[in-house]
């Protein structure tokens, strides 16, 4: 009897035990709960309009950094400048204009006032204040756009990365672009007929050489490129080949940094003087050793002269 009663009372304890081992348990995991539904996870997806979400990459602590993507990636295109920032103590914001990428593909516009307006929205429901802001290539005009059509709201600096801007094509008055009008046109009746032709065609202007970026590295752009909307791709080259942002240049008084390679065959290092002249105490570093892919093609000197740039 005193055997059954030590067993029982030994089984008292055990469950005893275990019960309170349960309580702490939930209590713990109830705390872990309230911490993540009072910090949240950074939202990936932001609404600019109904029906009308954009991809965010929005990683690290520290003074905002704003990216831009260029024709046709994505956000996605910046993976070795996160990495590189968020190291150097920046919060930096990728984001994926309309059409690209993960973002939403609507009918519609697709031209710079429209994707600055959506930068906008973005910025302000993100609550973002003294952020620099860059873009490369039709990113970069479209970043200059922004700083000159709200007058730098949410941003204190500007950075042009091979920036298609002022304008893309030749003018009569404005020879330094390489593309005349018609050779854009061309570009976008290819889109509509065969798109991966278009994609090749842009590749072969878009590095130094065949081989001075990895067959890899030349494998996922060209996939971040396919996720495009054929639409999107062909209303953006639209702009890009009629935008002009000359009147804009004037607009720009924030520190502004630009990068150009000066074999860029996309964007001519002559376009990146001109623009060095327009904007007042603007600074150009020039690249030697890539083409428009100077993201990818010389990463640590672009990582470094950006930060050097953020820094001051």
């Amino acid at each position: 009897m005193n055997t059954i009663k030590k067993i029982a009372n030994l089984l008292l304890v055990v469950v005893s035990v275990t019960l309170l081992s349960s309580c702490a348990k939930q209590k713990e995991d109830k705390t872990e709960e309230n911490k993540v539904a009072t910090t949240g996870a950074r939202a990936e997806y932001i609404e600019v309009e109904p029906n009308v979400r954009l991809h965010i990459t929005d990683v690290g602590d520290g003074q905002p950094v704003v990216l831009i993507h260029g024709y046709p990636l994505s956000d996605a295109m910046w993976e070795y400048q996160y990495s590189a920032l968020v190291k150097a103590g920046y919060r930096v914001i990728g984001i994926t204009l309309r059409g690209f990428g993960q973002s939403d593909k609507p009918y519609g516009k697709y031209n710079y006032d429209q994707f600055a307006s959506d930068i906008k929205t973005v910025l302000d429901k993100l609550d973002i204040k003294d952020a620099a802001i860059g873009g490369h290539s039709m990113g970069g005009a479209i970043a200059l756009h922004y700083v000159a059509k709200y007058d730098g709201a949410h941003v204190n600096k500007l950075a042009l990365f091979a920036a298609a801007a002022p304008c893309h094509t030749k003018k009569a008055d404005y020879p330094y672009p390489f593309f005349t009008k018609d050779d854009i046109t061309q570009w976008v009746n290819l889109n509509n007929s065969d798109r991966p032709a278009l994609l090749a065609a842009i590749g072969g202007y878009f590095t130094l050489s065949a081989t001075s970026v990895s067959p890899g590295i030349g494998a996922w752009l060209g996939g971040i490129e396919m996720q495009s909307s054929p639409y999107a791709m062909e209303q953006a080259l639209i702009a890009l080949r009629d935008e002009d942002l000359r009147g804009d240049l004037p607009k720009i008084k924030v520190p502004t940094l630009i990068f150009n390679a000066k074999e860029d065959k996309i964007v001519s290092f002559a376009l990146a003087e001109q623009m060095n002249k327009a904007i007042a105490g603007s600074v150009l570093v020039p690249f030697e050793k890539s083409g428009h892919a100077l993201f990818v093609e010389e990463k640590d000197k672009f990582n470094e002269e950006f930060i050097k740039f953020l820094k001051k």
